[in-house]
């Protein structure tokens, strides 16, 4: 066993020197050099050991190998470049004992790692079976030469053998070290024997994979011959380029279009189709379209929420004045997506009459949460196909206005507005009402059919807005699906600060005026609500400011005048006579005739009821063009008189002596609703008893037989009117007395309320006391 001191150890990056094998090394790291050099000037022996990492340029002792080989160094020659070419020969393993401190080079203590042999025979077979091995192993690597397993075969000293044989295969060199640790001959070739069948199991997979390669480039081959002839028949045929440009086109538009796995391998083979379609075949443009469809529609794309509350509350307020109802929900919304981060898109509904502000508002939420906005008007719809769209296999077939607003919207979580959702008609065509279950349904628009995609598409993250006049006319599958925010219109203060700060601004600047040329005073615009506009929406009231802005125009072009002031009397010179006369209160008390409050399209309104006696058999008359819900409220006002005609202080035999005429005036408007029937049964009792109506007293409310007062809808609306018309009390029914907090302060300041559950209650408050 040989133990050496002191010496100069030369790490090898990437390659190994076994014991026996001469090898040249080129050698250009200054320690390295500086470990040759002395080396040279010793004994010529040198230790080599490999580094664990061929990256490292500056190894230390924990890079290094710990065994390696102590070789002799034959020759040495300095290159031009000032490296040096070193020929070595290994001579023997050895371990590091231990390394001296040196800051020039690696310098270390070693002792000799001797050769641990088995049995002879054993060995020997070992030896047999690793030539044969090697053999086959190089008739398929075909990277050995001849010579080199003859020179193999004259070898007959295992150890050596083993390493000669390792250093033909390609192996890494953490391999080839392990095979340089193994002392122990016998394992050493049992070790290469299995690292030679490893190898040659990979080499046969790469033949394997290779030919797999080989044939698909020639399929591939095969297939490009094929298209070049196909372009030569296209071209002939009078088809220029042939499809490969528009085919090269969509495929690439089909890779940018950020579709999910599923879409996109439907898109690509639809596009294999068209590639094989003549384009003189009309199946090839229904299947173009389709594929451009799919790439149009938004899959993935999305903008991000504004969830700053009150930046949201600002736009809101900034765009509409007064519904705060509405404004509160979509912020109550913000605030659930900002604590939760993700939330189904809400189905809400606005409901209300014309020019209140429906379609508007929607916008200004989409502003307000920094959304896409897309509309779809549903007007007048009676065919399902129209929501769901049309099976591709008809001529013209288009996606359903579902999938057309989100094509438009480019992204999958815009504001959808469904506008005139209560117009929509079903027929024979189909229904379209049952179409939209699925588009509203939360729990089932993530997986929305439409018949031309084909493919379902995801609709959670949209919000839908539907808006309707008339709650009634939507069927109730539909309205269950939806949140209902009932928008019932503006007050004479709300339509006064919304013509002031929105409309007339607005029109001034339509016009071409500048806000110096024109001023409208608060009388004016006052008088200009009242009695140029009966409606619940601004719309009409735009209308009539954009006459007087185009007046005015014409006096500042025609009389040359630098301003024009409008005052409640120069409203009727620009404007003409008032369109509209409101209800008021009467100046006096009478017999036999109430003031009923109504609910109308355009908002609230007066309603004079008068009832006149004259001789007769009791005969009921009703006037006014009634409807029969109304006309029904009167014989049961007239059945309960009868009924308590001997409590109230009237003749019981009234009904055999007199006939009895209700009228209600404005005879060519029609009017029905329960809601008249205290006001009747006290214009009666009125009549009956000759007592008075107190001139300042409204009323609201359904009567029954028994002369319960039931509750009304509308409370709001007809508050407003009785508070133009200078009522001062309105009797309303107990059950309503929650609807007060939607009625504005100002009203109800200037209004007394007496809720009531009775007839009685109605006729003590409404009638002046007997003296």
């Amino acid at each position: 066993m040989t133990n050496k001191n002191n010496i100069p150890l030369l790490p090898l990056r990437g390659l190994l020197v076994y014991p026996s094998m001469v090898m040249h090394l080129d050698v250009g790291r200054d320690k390295s050099v500086a470990a040759i050099e002395t080396a040279m000037v010793e004994d010529n022996e040198i230790f080599l050991s490999a580094q664990r990492e061929v990256s490292v340029d500056e190894p230390s002792t924990d890079d290094i190998y710990n065994i390696g080989t102590v070789a002799k160094i034959k020759q040495m020659l300095k290159l031009p470049n000032g490296t040096i070419r070193i020929l070595v020969e290994g001579l023997y393993r050895a371990q590091i004992e231990d390394h001296m401190e040196n800051n020039e080079f690696f310098k270390v203590s070693i002792s000799e790692l001797e050769e641990e042999h088995g049995d002879r025979n054993e060995e020997e077979a070992l030896m047999r079976s690793l030539v044969e091995q090697f053999e086959q192993y190089i008739k398929v690597s075909k990277k050995v030469s001849d010579e080199t397993v003859s020179s193999v075969k004259d070898i007959d000293i295992p150890g050596r053998l083993a390493d000669i044989v390792t250093s033909h295969l390609p192996l890494k060199i953490k391999d080839k070290q392990k095979v340089l640790e193994i002392a122990d001959v016998p394992e050493r070739l049992k070790h290469i024997i299995e690292l030679i069948n490893n190898e040659k199991e990979v080499m046969n997979l790469e033949k394997k994979i290779g030919q797999q390669v080989k044939k698909s480039m020639e399929r591939t081959q095969k297939e490009y011959y094929l298209r070049e002839q196909m372009k030569a028949i296209q071209k002939e045929l009078g088809d220029k380029d042939g499809k490969s440009g528009e085919v090269a086109e969509l495929t690439e538009k089909i890779e940018n279009a950020n579709m999910p796995e599923r879409i996109e391998a439907v898109a690509k083979k639809e596009l294999g189709r068209y590639e094989k379609i003549p384009s003189s075949s009309a199946e090839s443009s229904v299947i173009r379209n389709y594929i451009e469809w799919l790439i149009a529609l938004p899959w993935t794309e999305e903008t991000v929420d504004n969830l700053d509350i009150p930046h949201a509350e600002d736009i809101l307020n900034a765009d509409h004045y007064g519904l705060e109802k509405v404004k509160e929900r979509i912020l109550e919304y913000l605030a659930v997506q900002k604590l939760t981060e993700s939330i189904k898109g809400p189905i809400l509904c606005l409901v209300g009459p014309p020019g209140v502000g429906k379609t508007s508002l929607a916008r200004s939420i989409a502003r307000s949460m920094n959304r896409n906005f897309v509309r779809a008007s549903l007007g007048g719809v009676r065919d399902d196909a129209e929501i769901r769209g049309h099976r591709r296999t008809y001529v013209g077939a288009m996606p359903g206005r579902i999938i057309q607003g989100m094509k438009k919207a480019e992204t999958v979580n815009p504001v959808f507005l469904l506008d005139e959702i209560d117009k929509m008609a079903s027929d024979f065509r189909g229904d379209p009402s049952s179409a939209m279950l699925e588009v509203l349904d939360p729990e089932q628009n993530n997986t929305f059919s439409d018949h031309f995609i084909e493919e379902t598409y995801d609709l959670s993250n949209v919000m839908f807005i539907a808006t309707a006049n008339n709650m009634n006319t939507i069927p109730g599958p539909l309205l269950d699906r939806m949140e209902v925010i009932s928008i019932a219109g503006y007050t004479e203060v709300e339509k006064l600060h919304i013509a002031k700060e929105h409309l007339l601004p607005k029109q001034i600047k339509e016009n071409g005026l500048k806000k110096s040329q024109l001023q409208v005073r608060e009388d004016a615009l006052l008088k200009l609500v009242r009695r140029y506009t009966r409606e619940a929406g601004v719309r009409g009231l735009e209308r009539q400011l954009a006459a007087v802005c185009r007046k005015a125009a014409k006096i500042i072009v025609s009389e040359d005048k630098k301003r024009v002031v409008v005052t409640e009397k120069q409203l009727e010179t620009l404007l003409g006579k008032p369109l509209f006369r409101y209800g008021q209160a009467e100046l006096e008390d009478q017999v036999g005739t109430a003031t009923g409050l109504a609910y109308t399209s355009a908002g609230g309104d007066t309603l004079s009821i008068e009832v006149s006696l004259y001789p007769g058999k009791g005969k009921l008359t009703l006037t006014g063009k009634l409807g029969d819900v109304m006309k029904e409220s009167a014989q049961a006002a007239f059945s309960y008189i009868r009924s308590r005609a001997e409590e109230l202080k009237i003749d019981p035999e009234f009904h055999d002596k007199n006939d009895i005429h209700i009228h209600v005036p404005e005879g060519a408007t029609p009017k029905d609703g329960p809601s008249a029937g205290i006001t009747m049964a006290t214009a009666l009792v009125s009549a009956l008893t000759g007592r008075p109506v107190r001139k300042e007293v409204g009323m609201t409310g359904e009567v029954t037989l028994r002369g319960r007062v039931l509750p009304i809808g509308g409370l709001k609306e007809k508050s407003l009117s009785a508070h133009r018309a200078g009522l001062t009390t309105v009797i309303i029914p107990k059950d309503n007395e929650k609807d007060l907090e939607d009625i504005p302060e100002s009203i109800r300041e200037g209004l007394h309320f007496i809720p009531v559950d009775h007839l009685d209650e109605v006729l003590k408050h409404a009638l002046v006391e007997e003296k």
